[in-house]
Formats: structure tokens, C-alpha cells, sequence
């Protein structure tokens, strides 16, 4: 079999696999007469696409990573879908007058027969693995079926008020249900977190926010506005006559078996209605502390925290910081058969067996106050308060830990040493304050480093002073990294979030401050010299792990 040997010589040769893999590989085909090239993939020694890349080298076509590659959509609707699966070939762009087809098998001649006789142009083939051909036809048809909608819609416009009067029993091949129906679907495909629909005075822009980031989509026609805000209206069960006031809603969905929620929220602008969609994935609702980024001793600071049968836990940031997640995870350690766990939410966004979740109903008054005021009188054990908004209930939620019982609430402040002052201003006694909470989680979502494009390089010193590089505590810098883009993070150098956390224990020092209504700054150094992280040194910690930049945590923390 000189064709394998010569396979594995070339893979040898560009330093993919080691001699001894390749032996031991080929004694394997020998006796069990597979090809060496699924044997060598089945045992991880190498990549599909490395395999692939070698073997178009071998017959002379350019391999093709198409998560790399930039696709040129209005090229991939020339083959249809039916066909572009049968064949394993999509049309990725343009080489001149030359259509280039990216295919996993090259050697099809019938296939190329046929682009050539739908496309009526000349061919550039290359070559690429079936896996990322079969990935990207589902995605870029789906954007094409998107824009074909649109085009339906918008030549359509003057039946469209008479179609919105049809939209409640409205088919699901309809073009307005098709297109937001792929909205959501991409949307969850990208890793969104919220979907922005956001009219404008000429057109509607639609954006995804990823990693925190906001995205543009697409940029329909100004005519299909009011039949995509009232399909979502109704799919969200809100009040499609009603343009002047905010409303919510929430929808259910089911996506290839993954149960997703959308929070819907309208809000009336000058150029008609925005909606944004927050996307709630509840197949990822049981997370792990140990997977949320505590560095080790924070997490231990955290556990003795909520180990304890009472006390206070607060976890404090901006909206969309996590918190949520972090409460959620704390939740799962701490429920188990011997405690009643009562939670108190607004909306609750994730439901958890074995735990009572009550919604707040502001309209019915049901308030956190008046919740929570109830809840106390069913014998619970730990007690989550969503978020703490006023005084009243501040105040119950901390006289709930001093008569026993565990809580769990979040706050929105800038940083762990800054909540007990706002607890004070809010209305609660130092002294309460100060007796009742006994940790204080300060958060932040940071955008996680593409393991793919991400580079390595030496700081300067004029950097590490700028992000305020403490020596005493970090060490000397080595090697860190920066984004630089490429297809598999979006050109955005960035690939997921992860959270850097500030762990404030209130010892016996930090209460006397609270109590004496020191400023945040005394209680903050003396936490320090007690052993608390700031979000600034963890930030900078998982830079120096490789985990994010320092341009990411200048951006996340003040």
C-alpha cells in the first residue's frame, strides 16, 4: 500500500505525527485493512482537517478552514441546499470570473458538472473537511432563506397591515414566522445573550449581543418593522394594539431538544418600537462554582460563607455581570433534603427541582417585600431575595439572617467594600449591617481569549503602570497574550466569558468600620490586608494565565 505509506510520510514530514504514531498506525491498518487515514483520526493522533489539508496537497487543490475563511454570502444561494448536502460542496466566493466552491471530496467529477451548469461559470475548487462543509450550508442557507423573507416581505409592503390582522393564526411557512424563527435559531447558534431589534428612521437594524458585545446582523427594510414587532408581541402574549407603553413578556421555545426562554421587552422610541429578547438557555442552568473562574482562595472565602446555617450573602455588579449564575450554582450546594430553600425572584429565570421559586407580581402587589414577608412565616432555611431595591426589603432580608436563616440577595454596587455603605444609605442600621452580612461577592463578566488566534507578547512598562501592575502582589510579568481575530471567534479575538470575582468576609475589624460609617476605602484596605483579591489584581491573574487580556479587564473593571 505505497499510498499510505506516502500519507503518512507527508504527515510525518510537515510534523503532524511522530514516526513511531505512523508505525504503529500502518501495522494497525495492516491487520485490520481500514484506511490510515480514519485510523489516525479515530485515535486522535490527527486532526480531520489536518488530514485533509495534506491530502489536497497531495492532487495539487488549496485546503480551506472555512471557520477562517471569510464567505461571501450572496454567493452561497447559487447551489441550492438539497444539492449543496447531496454533494458535500458549497460556493464560498469569487476568484475573478471564477466561482470558488470549497467540496470534501474534489474528485466528484458529476458534481462539478452540475455547479458548473446551475452556476454557468468557470470553477475554483478547494478543498475542506465534510464536517465544516455540512456546518456551514446549514448556516449560511438559513441566512439566505433570512434575506429571501425579506425581500418577500418588503415587496409585499402594502398587504402587510392586512397580514398583521392574519399574524395569530399566521402559518409557520409564513415569511414573517420563518424570519424570526431564524433570527432565534442563529442567535442561540452564535452564543447570544439578547437579540436587539432596533428601528431606525430608514430601516431596522437587528443586533446580537455575544461575550457582552454587541453585533450587527442584518439591516432590514423600515417596511417590515410592524410585522416583525407584532409577531414577536404575540408570540411573547403581550398587547399588540398597545405602541405607547413598555410591556413583557416571555416565550418558550424548543430548540433541537434544548429548552430556551426568551424574556421580551418592548420599549417605544421615536422611530417606533425596540424589542429586545434576553435568551435564556435552561439546559446551562446547573453550573458548578468551581466552573464560574474563582480563583482558589476566593473560593474558599466564598464556601465558609455559605457553609454557615445563617448570615447574609451579598452578590454585587452591574446587570449582566453573572450574578444570577453565581446565586443559581450556590443554590445547587446548598439544597439538599434537609433544608427548605425558598427563593423570591423577578422574573425567575431558571427553575430548579426541589427548590420553592415564587414570582414577584407587582400589579397583583406582590412585591420582594411582601414575598419575603410571607416566605419567613413557611420555616425556610436559606432564603434568596432576587435583588434587594428598597428598604423595607433590605431591612426584613437582614433581620431574616440575624434570626437564623441563610440569604442569599444581590445589590448593584461598584465594588465588594462599597455595599455596606449603600445597604446604609438605603435604610438599614450600621449595626445591622454590620452584624447580618458576613460576605460580600463583587463580580464581573470578562471576555475569554480565543484559543485559536491569540497571541503571545512581551508588555511594556508603560502598560503594566497603566492597568496599575502591583509587583509585590503579581510578581513579574512574563508572557501575556492579545486578541487578534480570526473566523472561529468572529474576527473579535474573543471566544466565551468567564467571571473574576472579589470575596469580602466581614471579620470582626470590617464591622467595627461599618458600624462607624467609615468610608469604603478604609474598609476596602483593610480587606486586603486580610487577604481579599480586588477585581483588578484577579483580572490581571488570568491575564497572566493566558485567560483574557489586559485591554479586556481595563474594560470590565474601573
Amino acid at each position: 500500500m505505497p499510498e499510505e505509506r506516502r500519507l503518512g510520510t507527508l504527515l510525518v514530514q510537515a510534523k503532524l505525527l511522530s514516526q513511531q504514531a505512523l508505525d504503529a498506525a500502518l501495522v494497525e491498518q495492516a491487520v485490520t485493512k481500514v484506511m490510515l487515514g480514519r485510523i489516525l483520526v479515530d485515535k486522535g493522533l490527527v486532526s480531520e482537517a489536518d488530514l485533509v489539508s495534506v491530502l489536497a496537497a497531495q492532487v495539487g487543490y488549496e485546503f480551506v478552514d472555512l471557520s477562517e475563511y471569510t464567505v461571501d454570502p450572496t454567493v452561497t444561494s447559487i447551489v441550492t441546499e438539497s444539492l449543496a448536502r447531496r454533494y458535500g460542496l458549497l460556493p464560498i466566493g469569487w476568484d475573478g470570473d471564477r466561482l470558488v466552491v470549497a467540496m470534501a471530496d474534489p474528485s466528484n467529477v458529476f458534481a462539478l458538472d452540475d455547479v458548473r451548469t446551475v452556476a454557468k461559470k468557470e470553477l475554483k475548487v478547494v478543498v475542506t473537511t465534510r464536517a465544516s462543509i455540512l456546518e456551514a450550508i446549514g448556516r449560511y442557507h438559513r441566512l439566505g432563506e433570512g434575506a429571501e423573507d425579506i425581500s418577500a416581505l418588503a415587496a409585499g409592503e402594502h398587504e402587510l397591515d392586512n397580514e398583521l390582522a392574519q399574524l395569530s393564526v399566521a402559518s409557520d411557512e409564513a415569511p414573517i414566522v420563518r424570519l424570526i424563527n431564524m433570527l432565534i435559531t442563529q442567535a442561540v447558534e452564535d452564543r447570544a445573550s439578547d437579540i436587539h431589534i432596533e428601528p431606525a428612521e430608514h430601516d431596522l437594524r437587528i443586533r446580537y449581543r455575544i461575550d457582552g458585545v454587541l453585533h450587527e446582523v442584518m439591516r432590514p427594510a423600515k417596511s417590515i418593522q410592524a410585522g416583525i414587532v407584532s409577531r414577536l408581541k404575540i408570540m411573547a402574549n403581550v398587547d399588540i394594539a398597545e405602541r405607547r407603553v413598555p410591556q413583557d413578556g416571555r416565550v418558550n421555545v424548543n430548540l433541537g431538544g434544548r429548552a430556551i426562554d426568551l424574556r421580551v421587552a418592548t420599549l417605544p422610541t421615536v422611530y417606533g418600537e425596540k424589542v429586545v429578547m434576553r435568551i435564556l438557555d435552561k439546559s446551562k442552568a446547573v453550573l458548578r462554582l468551581a466552573d464560574l473562574g474563582f480563583l482558589d482562595s476566593s473560593l474558599e472565602r466564598f464556601e465558609a460563607s455559605y457553609r454557615k446555617p445563617s448570615g447574609t450573602i451579598l452578590v454585587t455588579g452591574p446587570t449582566g455581570s453573572g450574578k444570577s449564575t453565581t446565586l443559581y450554582a450556590t443554590l445547587n450546594i446548598v439544597n439538599d433534603e434537609a433544608r427548605n430553600v425558598i427563593t423570591v425572584e423577578d422574573p425567575v429565570e431558571y427553575r430548579l427541582a426541589g427548590i420553592n421559586q415564587v414570582q414577584v407580581n407587582n400589579k397583583a402587589g406582590l412585591t420582594f417585600a411582601a414575598a419575603l414577608r410571607s416566605i419567613l412565616r413557611c420555616d425556610p432555611d436559606v432564603v434568596l431575595v432576587g435583588e434587594i431595591r428598597d428598604r423595607e426589603t433590605a431591612t426584613i432580608a437582614v433581620e431574616a439572617a440575624l434570626t437564623g436563616h441563610l440569604v442569599l440577595s444581590t445589590l448593584h454596587t461598584n465594588d465588594a467594600a462599597t455595599t455596606p455603605t449603600r445597604l446604609v444609605e438605603m435604610g438599614v442600621e450600621p449595626y445591622l449591617a454590620a452584624s447580618a452580612v458576613d460576605c460580600i461577592v463583587a463580580q464581573r463578566l470578562a471576555r475569554r481569549l480565543c484559543q485559536r488566534c491569540k497571541q503571545a507578547y512581551q508588555p511594556t512598562t508603560a502598560e503594566l503602570q497603566h492597568v496599575g501592575w502591583d509587583v509585590e502582589a503579581l510578581g513579574e510579568p512574563g508572557q501575556l497574550f492579545r486578541p487578534l481575530g480570526c473566523g472561529t471567534c468572529g474576527k473579535t479575538g474573543y471566544r466565551g466569558r468567564f467571571a473574576i470575582h472579589e470575596v469580602l468576609t466581614v471579620t470582626e475589624e470590617v464591622e467595627r468600620l461599618i458600624v462607624a460609617r467609615a468610608h469604603s476605602e478604609e474598609v476596602k484596605k483593610v480587606a486586603v490586608a486580610q487577604g481579599m483579591t480586588t477585581l483588578r489584581q484577579v483580572g490581571l491573574v488570568q491575564a497572566t494565565r493566558g485567560l483574557t487580556s489586559l485591554a479586556e479587564i481595563l474594560r470590565v473593571v474601573d
